[in-house]
């Protein structure tokens, strides 16, 4: 089993669609990955030797910045965001959306379930 970043990745997939498995590597990344440490594209992770395997690792931990280390920097730049009181800050801290989508209605998923104003017993 392959263990890249701190992810065990599947075995029975091919190599291109494992690495994205790791946060912060989508599918083009993962085929410059591959291309760059001349790994096929179709071979399967558990057929990867351990030389592949190392020279993949060596080139996301040398080039790209993943997993805790890029979460960790999201959550920073958010982070400052709310300490400048931007609009996006405000918005992040409010727990609605941020890029100028629709809120009175929609907005569900962000906002949360509806809260009930106003209901009285007799």
């Amino acid at each position: 089993m392959a263990r890249i970043a701190g992810v065990d990745l599947p075995r029975n997939k091919r190599v291109v669609i494992g690495l994205t498995y790791i946060y912060g590597i989508g599918r083009t990344t993962s085929e410059k990955i591959c291309e760059e440490a001349n790994v096929d594209v179709n071979t399967r992770v558990n057929q990867l030797t351990e030389d592949e395997t190392r020279k993949i690792r060596t080139i996301i931990q040398t080039k790209y910045r993943v997993e805790g280390a890029l979460k960790t920097e999201i959550n920073m730049n958010i982070k400052r965001l709310m300490d400048i009181n931007s609009v996006r800050g405000y918005r992040h801290h409010r727990g609605l959306p941020v890029h100028g989508q629709r809120t009175k209605t929609n907005a569900r998923t962000r906002k949360g379930r509806k809260k009930i104003v106003g209901k009285k017993k007799k």
